[in-house]
């Protein structure tokens, strides 16, 4: 009898965790699945990020929100095949891969004006890139 109901828990512990895990709700970050408006969505949460000045109270919440979001918006669209080859993901992809690694190597320190400079030149590269649907 215990090896029944043992079983029968198990079953619905896979059965609850498979509903869960097939949920239909929007990410944390607001990813929706629409990797263009994900995109602009995930530019402009990152541009907030970056242009709050040292200081502010709320430049660490900022920072771990768009690490966050950075990393969502790997984990969705890294292995999507119909995105892999546009260039505003490999773009986007770059640029992201720098803000994060600045953010991992240097939590404590704010961004160089160069990294900046650089991280905003590839962010309209991608939005350019957005708009040709590339």
């Amino acid at each position: 009898m215990k090896r029944h109901i043992s079983r029968l828990i198990a079953l619905v512990l896979v059965v609850v965790m498979g509903l869960m895990g097939c949920s239909s709700t929007t990410s944390v970050s607001g990813l929706t699945g629409d990797y263009r408006q994900d995109t602009l969505t995930l530019l402009q949460n990152l541009r907030t990020a970056i242009e709050l000045p040292e200081g502010t109270p709320d430049k660490a919440e900022a920072q771990s929100n768009a690490r966050q979001s950075i990393n969502e918006f790997a984990s969705r669209y890294r292995r999507d095949s119909s995105v892999a080859n546009l260039s505003s993901f490999t773009t986007m992809r770059t640029a992201l891969n720098s803000l994060a690694g600045h953010y991992s190597s240097y939590p404590n320190r704010p961004l160089p004006q160069k990294l900046k400079n650089r991280l905003e030149q590839e962010f309209r590269q991608v939005e350019s890139a957005l708009k040709r649907g590339a």
